[in-house]
């Protein structure tokens, strides 16, 4: 799942990294808003606040939300520039420790949250969580050479529009859009599964949601980076 790059990679497997990586983003976003008011994952959005309050006169909120885009941009870049280094040295765990620090950054949030109220360092949590998703969809992005998406909602949901009329057309384009339809599908169902979930268990846990979070990816990438050692 976090080994194979491109076209060596299957439909299933993307369906399963597409369906783990989409359902922690949405519990993060989630979490994200109930904090802070502000969707780390939604960068169309974040901009667009960006825009309107920068038009209203209210400065320091609106560069507060093009910080989060900038976040999202430097985790995607650094993340970028760490598989490309791993991929010139031929570093087969690449992806899966890419992943591995994702997690690693949640345990640290998670850490300096549980020794305090989340809403007293809001502005630092929705930074970071936009860095980790950024860090995350370029994951998904260069291992599945953009096949996978996990946190890109609205180019999930055009894309799904124009497979669905794809399927009225000939037997080859119906073949062709079936297999991206199921994948599409998938992702925005367990992006959406995964943000109702997150806000769920942030009512009953808290911050230990990071740490839920953090030790699912950690389950989803460890025994990847080893195996990819191993062989």
């Amino acid at each position: 799942m976090l080994i194979k790059v491109g076209d060596a990679r299957t439909t299933n497997i993307d369906l399963v990294l597409a369906g783990l990586l989409s359902s922690v983003a949405g519990a993060l976003n989630a979490v994200g808003f109930l904090i802070a008011g502000s969707f780390t994952a939604n960068m169309t959005g974040n901009i667009s606040a960006f825009a309107d309050l920068l038009a209203g006169g209210a400065f320091l909120i609106a560069f507060s939300f093009l910080g989060l885009v900038i976040a999202f941009i430097g985790g995607a870049g650094m993340v970028a520039l760490a598989i490309q280094a791993g991929e010139r040295r031929k570093l087969r765990s690449i992806y899966a420790l890419a992943i591995t620090a994702e997690a690693i950054i949640l345990l640290l949030v998670s850490a300096a949250f549980v020794m305090s109220s989340p809403a007293e360092h809001e502005t630092f949590l929705v930074i970071v969580l936009s860095f980790v998703m950024g860090l995350q969809n370029a994951v998904t992005t260069m291992i599945s050479r953009a096949r996978v998406r996990t946190t890109h909602v609205s180019g999930m949901a055009t894309d799904i529009g124009i497979e669905l009329a794809a399927l009225a057309g000939d037997e080859m384009a119906r073949r062709d859009a079936t297999p991206k339809l199921w994948l599409h599908s998938l992702t925005l169902a367990c992006f959406t599964v995964g943000g109702l979930c997150g806000a769920l268990l942030f009512q009953f846990v808290g911050s230990w949601i990071f740490i839920i979070a953090a030790t699912l990816l950690l389950l989803i990438a460890v025994p990847e980076a080893l195996r990819a050692h191993r062989s």
